[in-house]
């Protein structure tokens, strides 16, 4: 199968022959890893200036926290959060990413000039008397960049009862899933560089599920699609630091470039991730990403010499 070399995202094309960082901008207050932190206009938008300087070449914005447990948010809400920052981040000339499962905050931002809509539900959400989904909106919307997640249940259930199966097993039926949900919107006259694929780290998966999709990522790419990986910060990473002793893990390391206890681990996870092929990492610490991958691009180039 051919690999997806480029990623359609609006009046963007993206070369997926380097990795691309997604930077995070969470306008919300409860956020697992960084809830309040951005959750008004002005300082989101001065968030998203930060993470671009830094080095990210796409910004994913969210209004609604999907971390496990979280309860809905109303549409009017999210689309007051996340509409005055998408209209004022498209002025950035980078491609302008939302995080949102509802159809009518889809076809809002992407009018108002957002660029990929990244979605946990797959665009499998129906709402409204019509029924309207995100299939209809995005195959609508001739260009727009899709990122079709895979989740087991829902936020509030997905940790409570997670995916059955040897890891084997679920590494599989992920794939299946998403190569399914390519397939539909393909079949809607999506055309398949607008498309690329997320296992759902840490949406319904144990620890060891969620170790083996990034040991097996290359199952994900095996139709043809680019992998999108958000390891940033989840719980999985805090299980593994748990086990080491607290020599290790009780050290005073926060800084600006590494502000929360998992950064450290979550930039070796998406280094991971990109050197098993991922193209896009979607990351709260950029800088320090930016790092580790110019030294994983440095060591490439010399081997390719």
């Amino acid at each position: 199968m051919t690999e997806q070399t480029l990623w359609q995202a609006g009046d963007y094309c993206l070369d997926l022959q380097r990795p691309h960082i997604m930077g995070i901008v969470n306008v919300t207050p409860d956020s697992f890893s960084d809830g309040g932190q951005h959750a008004d206009t002005g300082s989101a938008l001065l968030h998203a200036e930060s993470l671009l300087y830094q080095g990210a070449t796409i910004l994913d914005i969210g209004g609604e926290s999907t971390r496990p447990g979280s309860p809905a948010v109303p549409l009017e809400l999210e689309l007051e959060r996340v509409l005055p920052v998408v209209k004022a981040a498209v002025a950035y000339k980078v491609p302008i990413s939302v995080d949102t499962y509802k159809p009518e905050v889809m076809r809002a931002v992407l009018d108002a000039g957002a660029s990929i809509i990244n979605d946990i539900w797959a665009l499998r959400w129906k709402s409204g008397p019509d029924g309207l989904d995100g299939e209809q909106v995005v195959a609508q919307h001739g260009k727009c960049g899709i990122c079709l997640m895979h989740m087991h249940r829902d936020p509030q259930s997905m940790q409570v009862q997670p995916m059955q199966g040897t890891v084997e097993e679920v590494v599989r039926e992920v794939a299946e899933f998403l190569q399914k949900r390519s397939s539909v919107l393909r079949s809607l006259g999506v055309s398949k560089d607008r498309i690329v694929l997320d296992p759902g780290i840490g949406f319904g998966k144990t620890v060891p599920q969620n170790l083996a999709l990034l040991a097996q990522q290359a199952v994900l790419q095996e139709g043809g699609h680019a992998v999108l990986a958000g390891w940033s910060r989840k719980s999985s990473l805090g299980a593994v630091l748990e086990l080491l002793p607290p020599g290790i893990t009780d050290v005073d390391h926060r800084c600006s470039l590494l502000p929360h206890e998992r950064s450290l681990a979550s930039v070796a996870a998406a280094l991971l991730a990109v050197e098993k092929g991922a193209r896009i990492v979607r990351v709260h610490d950029v800088a320090a990403t930016r790092q580790a991958l110019a030294v994983w691009e440095a060591m490439t180039r010399v081997s390719a010499a």
